[in-house]
Parts: C-alpha cells; structure tokens; sequence
C-alpha cells in the first residue's frame, strides 16, 4: 500500500479557518502568497505577480455537483424545497487533500468555484445557511496548501432547478406567483432534466430551450427590469414595507452576495468574484411576440411563443410547434401538437397576481371571451420602455448597472483590490457599448465558448463546423473544416474572435475563458463501452491548442467527483466530467507527492489536459505552440521596451489592433527576476531527458520533476529582447493520434480525380483534331 507523505497528507484547521502547514518549496503553477510573492493583480491584458512576471492562470470549474443539493431526490423534487443542503458540494472536507492534490500534479490550480443562491439562502428570504457558509469558508481555506487560488462564482443556468436548471431557491419564483407544482403541463418549464432525465435521444440537449419558456423568461425580466415592465407587481420585502419585485429579487441578490463576500472575502486563495454564470435577457428586447430569434434561440422539442406561452400558463390549451433535428438547418419544425389539455395554470390562485397571469395583468395580452381566443395587445411591449416609449437596451440599461452596483456590494466587505470577473449572454461577443464607466475597476472579462455543433449533436469527428461563424454570416463552406488539424484551426479561430473582440470593446483587459469543454458521452457512448477515448482526447487536445495559440486562460468545464459512466454529471443529461470518483484509487492508497501516478486514477484523455505551459513569464508572452504527440513546444516571449516616442506609437497600433500574437510591449511593471517558470508535468518528463533549444551560452536552464518546473534564467534582458526556446523530451512519447486534414486524407483522391479529367479533355481534344 501506498501511503501519503507526512508533509502533504495531513491539515489542521486552526479556529476553523486556516490550515496550518509546514513552509513549502514553491512551483511553477502556484498561486499562493508564497508562489508569487504577493498578491496577483492586473496590468493591461495580464495578470502579473510580485516580481512582474505575467501569470498564465489554468484549472477547472469546481464542481459541476454544486448544482444541485446533497439531499436531491429526483422522485419527490420539487418538494421539500427549504429543507435541501449543500454542504458537501463539490466534496467532503475529508476528501479535499486528494482533490487538490490532483488537480496540483495536473497543473490546474485556477479554480472558478461555484456557489449557487439556492446553496446559501434555500429556506426563504433573508434566511442563510450559515452551515454551508462555514464549509465553504473551510474548504476554501485550504487552497494555498496546494498553490491554489479560485474566484467565487454565482451559477445559474434558466434562472433555477425549478424552472429546469440551477441557482435561485424556490421563493424568487413564488414571490412572483408561480406554482412550483403546476410548471410542466402548461410547458412553463421543462423538469425532466432535473429529475434524472435528458440521457435518451428525445430528452437530449433540450434544456437550454427552458431560457425562452414561462417560467425562467418571467423570473429574469422581473429580475432584471420588473420596474419597467411588472411595475403593478408589489411584494412584501424583507423589512415587510411593499416594493416593487424588482427591488426585492436584486436587494435579495445582493444582500446573499454581500455575505458571501463577508464570509470568504479574507482568505488568501480568494482572489475574486463572479455575479452571474450565464446571464439571459428574458423577454426584455424580444422583437415578437409570436416568434423567438431561429438564429439566437435554440428552437427543439416543443417551443412556444411568448405568446403562447402566456396563454399555457393561464391555463388555456394551445398549438404548440414542434421541432427535430435536422440538416443542413440544425432544427425545423416537423409538427404541432395541443399541448395542456388539462388546463392547468402556472400561477397560483394565492400568490401576488391572484392566479392571473402577469403578463395579462400589464396588458401585454388578454382573452376574448367571444372568440374564446388569445389576443396579443401590445406587440413591441418588450422593445421599448412601456411608460416613454425609449428603445432600451439589456445590457446599458440592466446588466451594466447591477454588475457596478453588485461590485460596490462586495468590495464595501472585501476592498478594491478583489478581482470581478464579468460575462455576456452565451454566444454574444463582447458588446462594444462596455465603457470604462460602465464597469467596475480590476475587471476580468470571462466569457465562455462551447463547440455548439459537437453539444447540439453530441459527436466529434473529422468533420467540424464554425457555428460562430455560421450564425454571423460567413459563407458556408469557410466555415467547413476536415481532420485534427481543421479542428485545431477552426476552435483557434472562434477563441481567437471571443478574445480578439474583448480586447477591442474593452480595451486592454484581462480574458479568461470561464467555461469550455467537451461531452464525454460523444458519438453515442461508444467510449464507455469500448474503454477507447480517441476522439474525446482529439477535441480536448483542439480546444486546448486553440486556447494556447490566443494565450488566454481558461477554467476547464469540469471537475466533478460525482460523475460516472451511467449518469454522467446528474444534471440534464450532461456529461463533462473527465475525472470520475468511482474510477479513482481509494483515499488511503493515495500519495499527495506532485510525482506520484496514484492521483491519475480516476482521470480519463489526461494526455490531452495535462500540458507544458508557461506558468509566470520574465516578459510579455508571444507565442506558444505544443504538439500533444511529440512532447515538443516552443515558447516566444519579449522583454518589455522602453517608452519612447517610436515605441509608444508602435504600441498604439497595437491596441487598435487588439490581436493576441501581438500585445503592447511598453509600460509594464519592471521585472524584479529573470526567471522564466514552465509547468513541465511529471506525467510527460519521467524518465526522460529534457531538452532546451534555443537558450544563449550565458542562459541556464534546470528541471525539477518534484515541483514539475522547468526554470529558464536568460542573462540578456535588455527592452525589446525577444526570447524564443524549444523544448522537447527523450526519447519522444508514442503519438496519441495523427494530426491529419483533408489534403492527407483526401489528396490522392483528389489528384487522381484531376488526373483523370485532364486526361479525358486531352482525349477529347486529341480525338478531334484532323
């Protein structure tokens, strides 16, 4: 049996709050105090450390898991609402050495840490769940043991578990009148995923539609703008005066948030916050009422109208269409049916409306008795501002506001030096309209990208598609690409635009990717049967290419000990985990050392996701390139220029620019070191001879596989000096897989093809020449 090391195995939470530990050697990929000198904070398009290097932050979302509660039973959800618990979620106190000690030897040690509202305030308004509170302040209190930091996020996804997703307790929806037992017959919210559904072929993928039905749409209009378009709606607050829904959900919201602030905001490894995974319009700028945009929405299964919609949650059966995949259109409509036969409503007879829909109640829509018939009454209700007449917009006149007024909440009980991390609506570039006054100071932009065609089929193959592109106009067969190289280059390209778009509305600001990652149930599970992850592996290595050639950083979606072949990550038939508890050894098997195999177990395609980065750079980093297949990358970086009239003008031209290859180079923090610090991964260097390329004479390297660091010390760093090194290992691991595209795959075809035709038209001629 494999035991633990003494150093590493053991913790003692002192007054419940911080590990006590013995000093540790530092590493490349740490975050601590001690692993960079200080703190982290921002300059331009960087994080920087102590000593001015920039840091290239990498790690995972932990935990799929903390969306739903510990004691969730799909049999009796939605019942017993007030009584569930997080406290657990992701994992045991008990177990978080061996998490953290993994995710330290994979090099992951940038952790987004979600929390969900539902987590911390389930049992009603204004009552917190101090219990949860106190675990996650220990939890997170370890981090900095293990190098780790993590920023605090808010997930949500279709407002909440009881409108089909995750986030707010069941009271935000009574508040606004909803009955949590009478949603899924009017189609007000689809539940199934929730309740251990979305794995067969007609459940699939279908969730994402709940963001246009009743339920969640309602919820973040009232949430976002009830002051416009609710204003009849009046509920008891807290202090039990009468005020609009609007400002109870968003006082509720940050008065949650102003105590999560409190509770963790002091740690050492808490470096920041998020307001809002994945925030959603609602119905605010819908342009029709008898439409949702075919291009922004998606549209599968069945999908009311707004329109329709109101007229299900009244109680009134309707025509609903209904869509089904299909190509080369990723959906069409193929039917309708009635749906609600029974007549049920969505909104309760004691609630704030009296059991009348809230839309009918504004005047948005009403029913002719005479007709016995739906009539919509007013059609631009969600364009314009009911009472002026304004065109508004979701982002300056809604979300700006609350992320600043959000921001102020958390740093009246952190200070200014936390981190904000913001992102848009899923799938939409960074708008242009975001101006330094409309946005909080030390602000990470942390949008998120998904290959929306490999979700929506649940495939990877040689055949990949830029969606992104697709739905902005580009011709069609650009957006066509063939092999692991077109994937490489077509994930490259649509990160690239995510990034690239940032740093043009924003200007010169941080960009993480929050989320990104792969189905591990593609290509019908085949994988689980056959224990072959090839093509997983070839999609994970094409993300994580395309996010090292745009230097960004990027939490992985996601690490969840819950997962396992037959349900995935429990969640809306989802599946993403690419570690598995069940696959893992047990605890006491395990040794915490950064060199010790025993913490792979559990892990799945960890070729692909543990990879050499440069972790803090002496300079501005250019350019990194690493071949999965052979072991080899290179690394480009520069030293920072001096500020001269030249210089500074060149610079200029680079910020308009915005490109990631190249970044402003002049008025950088100056450089307190010369060393360079690789994140080598053990897994890749064991037994194996490490070779550097590129170095001067007067230039050293070293490698020390016990920290997995690669420390390169240039001796000639004058402004402007551009480094460039190649590292590969001896002998090369066995290639994962070929790098191929359509000219190795198809070229002789292709040529014999031509061949062929040339030949004939020289027949031809040949034939008909006297």
């Amino acid at each position: 049996m494999i035991s633990r090391t003494a150093s590493d195995a053991s913790f003692i939470l002192v007054g419940q709050d911080q590990p006590s530990q013995a000093p540790k050697e530092s590493f490349a990929h740490d975050w601590s105090s001690s692993g960079i000198g200080g703190k982290i904070y921002l300059h331009g398009r960087h994080f920087v450390d102590a000593h001015g290097r920039v840091c290239h932050l990498r790690g995972v979302n932990l935990s799929g898991n903390c969306k739903t509660p510990v004691n969730h039973d799909h049999d009796s959800f939605p019942a017993n609402h007030a009584d569930v618990t997080f406290v657990g979620r992701p994992f045991p106190l008990a177990e978080a050495p061996d998490h953290f000690a993994r995710l330290r030897r994979w090099g992951l040690t940038f952790v987004r840490f979600l929390i969900t509202w539902e987590a911390v305030e389930h049992s009603g308004a204004g009552i917190y769940d101090m219990e949860y509170l106190e675990y996650v302040r220990q939890l997170l209190s370890m981090l900095p043991q293990y190098g780790l930091v993590a920023f605090v996020a808010l997930h949500q996804d279709v407002w909440s578990r009881y409108t089909g997703g995750s986030g707010a307790p069941a009271w935000t929806l009574e508040a606004v009148g909803f009955d949590l037992h009478g949603l899924e017959e009017p189609g007000a919210a689809w539940l199934k995923g929730v309740k251990g559904g979305g794995h067969t072929e007609d459940e699939r993928g279908l969730w994402p539609c709940g963001y246009q039905k009743l339920a969640a749409a309602t919820m973040a209009t009232c949430f976002w703008a009830g002051d416009m378009f609710v204003s009849k709606l009046k509920v008891k607050s807290q202090e039990w005066s009468e005020v609009s829904i609007q400002q109870f959900l968003q006082d509720s919201f940050l008065n949650m948030w102003e105590l999560i602030a409190k509770t963790v905001g002091d740690l050492e490894a808490v470096i920041g916050f998020e307001m809002m995974n994945e925030p959603h319009r609602g119905y605010i700028e819908l342009q029709s009422m008898h439409a949702f945009d075919y291009n922004t929405d998606l549209h599968l299964g069945h999908v009311p109208t707004a329109f329709q919609s109101f007229m299900l949650g009244a109680g009134h059966p309707t025509a609903v269409g209904h869509w089904t995949r299909s190509f080369p259109l990723p959906t069409r409509l193929t039917s309708q049916r009635v749906i609600n036969t029974a007549g049920q409503k969505a909104w309760r007879d004691d609630g704030p409306t009296g059991g009348k829909c809230l839309w009918e109640m504004h005047g948005v829509w009403g029913w002719d008795q005479k007709k016995n018939q739906g009539v919509v009454l007013r059609e631009n209700y969600f364009k314009r501002d009911p009472h002026t007449g304004r065109e508004i917009d979701w982002y300056t006149d809604f979300y700006f506001p609350l992320v600043q007024k959000w921001a102020a909440r958390v740093r009246s009980v952190t200070g200014e030096d936390k981190l904000v991390f913001t992102e848009p609506i899923p799938n939409e570039f960074c708008p242009s309209s975001w101006t330094p006054d409309r946005r909080p100071s030390n602000m990470v932009y942390a949008p998120h990208w998904y290959c929306l065609n490999t979700l929506f089929n649940k495939a990877f193959g040689n055949f990949t598609v830029n969606v992104q592109g697709l739905s902005r106009g580009m011709f069609p067969l650009k957006a066509f690409y063939w092999g692991q190289k077109g994937a490489r280059d077509n994930f490259a390209l649509q990160i690239r635009n995510i990034v690239e778009a940032g740093y043009r509305s924003l200007g010169e600001t941080p960009v993480v990717i929050g989320e990104c990652g792969i189905p591990m149930d593609m290509n019908k599970g085949e994988a689980f049967e056959t224990d072959r992850w090839d093509w997983q592996m070839k999609m994970m290595d094409a993300m994580l290419t395309a996010l090292e050639r745009s230097l960004v950083g990027f939490t992985l979606w996601n690490y969840n000990p819950d997962n396992d072949d037959h349900t995935g990550d429990d969640w809306n038939g989802e599946n993403f985990s690419w570690f598995s508890q069940k696959r893992a050894l047990p605890s006491s098997w395990l040794d915490y050392n950064q060199t010790s195999p025993t913490l792979d177990n559990g892990g799945r395609i960890l070729r692909a996701v543990v990879r050499p980065y440069p972790a803090k750079t002496a300079g501005i980093p250019l350019r990194f390139d690493y071949e999965v297949n052979t072991g080899e990358f290179t690394f480009e970086w520069a030293i920072p220029e001096e500020a001269t009239e030249a210089s500074k003008a060149v610079d200029a031209n680079r910020k308009l620019r915005a490109s990631v290859h190249d970044p402003p180079r002049i008025g950088y923090p100056p450089l307190k070191t010369n060393k360079t610090e690789v994140f080598l991964p053990s897994q890749l260097a064991h037994s194996r001879k490490i070779l550097v390329r590129g170095l001067k004479p007067e230039d050293k390297h070293e490698y020390d596989e016990a920290r997995q660091t690669l420390t390169i010390v240039t001796h000639d760093n004058a402004p402007g000096i551009v480094h460039r090194v190649t590292v590969s290992v001896d002998p090369p691991p066995k290639p994962a897989f070929v790098v191929n595209d359509f000219w190795s795959d198809w070229g002789l075809n292709v040529f014999t093809v031509l061949a062929f035709i040339v030949s004939f038209v020289v027949f031809l001629v040949a034939s008909y020449v006297p």
